[in-house]
């Protein structure tokens, strides 16, 4: 008897956040894992929401590709940063968050059989997008440098690996610039590597810049702003990063019209519109940050001074119970190195599972495998790292404080 659920819904295979998420309620622990702010998002957008349900005409649907005020705020930002003079009705289109951006994207470009290059680790969601399209991965892990690491920009992706990636069958790459888990700022001559092969191979090249704003050490550069890319590239933008309001579900794609009418072809049979609302509230976040662009009260510059503090204190706590921290320069995330612990585990799964259910468990402190952001048989590229999350608020740090110390003490 043929099965109800089609192959593609197939549920099998390791769920890494249903697993630590129900490890972390068990137990008890701090949850230093999952990547969402748990401080307060600034007061200006959450007013704005809240005045924007009171407009009975902002409860009701409004345009598909995206609610007029947001793309025309989006258009008029990000058009001096992309030395594009951008057209809100054609360069931008509205997603039910980041994640729907990027599946949309792919799906609209991507071709049964046609090959996608993916940097490892990647955001869980990549692969499964891209299979969902029909698309092939192709994936390509960034290498430690060979004297050792302990900041992201230690790691390394190297050129002839990479281009080994790309052949007839490459249809798009995706770049996510911050990098997350590892927090890695790509530099120029990295992005004009990867630019100069999307050429070479009439690729397209879907760039993740979700923590654009969250850059600590390195230099932000838009990968379409590099000659010969804009017109093959697809940037996506998330309002959950960039204000600290995960929850709303509202991304973004900025690229030239017949890549944005390709992705919307998509977006309009699936989620068909985002809330509109939410989409108010977003617009107004942006034209405030217009306004306050370059000020010290801008959020766009409060946030990642905040979360500079933050990581500071995430890689103390690390460091005093024997971790290795690399620093991110970008994102809210922290690879830890555990190898000087000397941990060793009898078990057929791989050490960094292992070692993060130990320290749930023992610890009362959760942190992520990054191999469950590898592609089958690359898991062991993960080495003996743990990923943790330092976007959190003083209760939540300090709680991980008294465990860390804790932890210190019995050493």
């Amino acid at each position: 008897m043929s099965s109800l659920v089609a192959a593609r819904a197939s549920t099998a295979g390791k769920n890494v956040w249903v697993e630590f998420g129900a490890l972390a309620t068990k137990y008890k622990s701090v949850n230093m894992g999952q990547g969402f702010p748990d401080f307060p998002a600034p007061m200006f957008v959450k007013q704005a929401l809240a005045n924007a349900t009171m407009t009975d005409q902002l409860n009701q649907y409004t345009r598909s590709q995206g609610h007029l005020r947001l793309v025309n705020a989006l258009a008029k930002y990000f058009t001096p940063i992309f030395k594009q003079n951008l057209d809100p009705m054609t360069n931008v289109m509205v997603t039910v968050g980041a994640f729907s951006s990027l599946y949309c994207s792919l799906s609209g470009i991507v071709n049964p059989g046609e090959e996608v290059v993916v940097i490892e680790p990647f955001f869980d969601c990549y692969l499964p997008a891209i299979k969902a399209a029909g698309g092939i991965p192709k994936c390509v892990p960034l290498r430690p440098k060979e004297k050792g690491i302990s900041s992201s920009a230690d790691l390394i992706l190297d050129p002839d690996e990479f281009s080994a990636a790309f052949s007839s069958k490459t249809k798009a790459v995706i770049v996510n610039n911050p990098h997350n888990p590892s927090g890695k700022v790509f530099n120029r001559a990295e992005l004009e590597m990867i630019a100069g092969l999307c050429k070479k191979h009439n690729a397209i090249c879907i760039s993740d810049e979700v923590y654009e704003w969250i850059i600590y050490e390195g230099e932000h550069i838009r990968i379409a702003t590099l000659p010969g890319m804009w017109e093959r590239t697809m940037t996506i933008g998330s309002a959950g990063k960039t204000f600290s309001v995960t929850g709303w579900k509202i991304g973004w794609t900025i690229a030239p019209p017949e890549l944005i009418a390709a992705s919307h072809s998509i977006m309009v049979n699936v989620n068909y519109v985002c809330a509109t609302p939410i989409q108010e509230a977003v617009a107004i976040g942006f034209e405030r940050e217009l306004e306050k662009k370059g000020q010290s009260d801008s959020y766009f510059l409060e946030l990642p001074a905040l979360l500079k503090e933050k990581r500071a204190e995430m890689a103390k706590m690390l460091t005093d119970v024997g971790m290795k921290p690399i620093v991110p320069q970008g994102g809210y995330f922290m690879l830890a190195d555990t190898e000087q612990l000397g941990m060793k585990f009898d078990s057929e799964d791989s050490y960094d599972y292992e070692f993060c259910r130990w320290l749930t468990k023992n610890k009362g402190i959760t942190a992520i495998p990054p191999s469950a952001f590898y592609s089958p048989g690359h898991e062991h590229f993960a080495g003996k790292f743990i990923r943790f999350c330092f976007c959190k608020n003083e209760v939540t740090l300090q709680k991980a404080r008294e465990k860390f110390e804790e932890w210190k003490k019995e050493l």
